[in-house]
C-alpha cells in the first residue's frame, strides 16, 4: 500500500469525479435506490453531503469533542430514508442537490487544511486527526457513489492510487492481493472477491496508527 497521506486534495478529486459522473444521471432517475440501499439516489447524495459536514465540523471548535459528535439536528425526512442534518431543496432539481454536496466536500477539504495535525475529535471508530477525517470523507464519496451509479446506470470507477490511499489509511486488513478498487468495495461490505465472501459488518479505523 502507499505511505502517501491523504489530503484535502484527495477530497477535491473524488468530490468533482463523482460530480461529473453525476451530472450525466437522467433527471428523472434520482427517485429510484441506490444500488443495495434502501435510500433513493436524491437521499443518497444527501448523506454523503451530511457525513463531509459531520467530518468538517467535527474539527471545528476550539476544543473539538472527544466523546461524541457536535450536536447539530440529525433526523430523517421519512421511516426508513437516512438521518442527517444536510438536506437539499427538491425545487433546486438535481444540480442544486450536486452543489449542496460540493459546497459539504469544500468544508471538509477546508477544515483539512486549516486545523492542525496534532487536532484529534471524535468518530465511532476512533479519535481521529485531519487525514482519518480526510480518507473518511474520501471514502464515502467513493463507495456511495458506486451505489449511485448502480441505481441510475452508469460507469464508476475511481483512480487506483486514490484508493489506494485511503486504504492504507483506513483498512489495514485490506486484501493485498485484489487491485485497490475491488478491495475497497469489499472492505466495505459491497462486494464478493475470489476466495473471500461479501462482508456483512465491516469497520475502518478512524484514529492513526499509532494511536488505535
Amino acid at each position: 500500500m502507499s505511505a502517501a497521506p491523504v489530503s484535502a486534495e484527495d477530497v477535491d478529486l473524488a468530490v468533482d469525479l463523482a460530480v461529473y459522473l453525476l451530472k450525466s444521471a437522467e433527471p428523472d432517475a434520482w427517485s429510484y435506490r441506490a444500488g443495495r440501499l434502501k435510500w433513493t439516489c436524491w437521499e443518497t447524495v444527501e448523506h454523503i453531503a451530511d457525513d463531509l459536514f459531520a467530518f468538517a465540523v467535527q474539527m471545528g471548535p476550539r476544543h473539538p469533542p472527544i466523546n461524541g459528535v457536535v450536536p447539530f439536528v440529525c433526523e430523517a425526512r421519512r421511516g426508513g430514508g437516512p438521518a442527517s442534518s444536510v438536506f437539499a431543496e427538491r425545487e433546486s432539481g438535481p444540480e442544486g442537490l450536486l452543489q449542496v454536496l460540493e459546497a459539504s466536500a469544500a468544508l471538509l477539504s477546508a477544515m483539512v487544511r486549516t486545523v492542525s495535525p496534532e487536532v484529534r475529535a471524535y468518530h465511532p471508530m476512533g479519535l481521529a486527526d485531519r487525514e482519518g477525517f480526510a480518507a473518511m470523507g474520501v471514502v464515502e464519496i467513493l463507495v456511495h457513489t458506486h451505489d449511485l451509479a448502480e441505481g441510475l446506470g452508469l460507469e464508476w470507477n475511481p483512480p487506483a492510487d486514490l484508493c489506494e490511499r485511503v486504504l492504507a489509511r483506513l483498512f489495514p486488513d485490506a486484501p493485498t492481493e485484489a487491485k485497490p478498487w475491488p478491495a475497497l468495495l469489499w472492505s466495505t461490505g459491497r462486494t464478493a472477491l475470489p476466495g473471500r465472501a461479501r462482508l456483512t459488518e465491516w469497520r475502518w479505523h478512524a484514529a492513526p496508527e499509532d494511536e488505535r
